[in-house]
């Protein structure tokens, strides 16, 4: 009775970290540097953590935990509520159309892949803020983060993946 428990429990947090990995790097990527003329590019670390599970593990990350991580990084970024909900869906769902594809691919191909999909959600997300503000937001900041969120991508997805090797296998 006892091991069958622990087995339950070790089975349902075993699935359940893609989801609590994606909020932690929506709460890390939150958290207030003390450089301010950096503030606007540190890396989009939830988009990441969406396009790896969805492409390696796309049953432990749901379409609604995609949702909620999006939802609360809006709430602590301060962006307009919805943007990074309605950002990190469409890229769940461009990434699970295309998982096939990924499937078995070279890192080089997930990171170029990656490259695609973070420029077509970073620009979707300039647009949002752009029409929700009514004006142009800084398009420079946003090429910078988009740059330093491709140059951190590898080192996140070799974590990532490390912990899906050991801890999901």
């Amino acid at each position: 009775m006892k091991s069958d428990l622990l087995q339950r429990f070790d089975y349902f947090a075993r699935g359940s970290t893609p989801f609590v990995l994606t909020v932690l790097l929506v709460v890390l990527g939150a958290v207030p540097m003390r450089l301010p003329e950096l503030a606007s590019v540190t890396p989009l670390l939830p988009l990441m953590a969406v396009y790896h599970w969805t492409i390696y593990r796309p049953d432990l990350l749901p379409a609604w935990a995609v949702f909620f991580a999006g939802l609360l990084q809006d709430a602590l970024v301060g962006t307009p509520f919805g943007v990074h909900a309605l950002v990190f869906l469409g890229v769940h769902m461009a990434v699970l159309s295309q998982q096939v594809f990924f499937t078995g691919k070279s890192f080089a191909v997930i990171w170029i892949g990656f490259a695609l999909v973070a420029a077509g959600a970073m620009a979707m997300m300039w647009v949002l803020i752009s029409l929700f503000y009514s004006q142009s937001t800084g398009l420079m900041g946003v090429a910078f983060q988009y740059l330093v969120t491709l140059g951190v991508f590898p080192v996140l997805t070799w974590l990532m993946l490390l912990w899906q090797r050991r801890i999901l296998v």
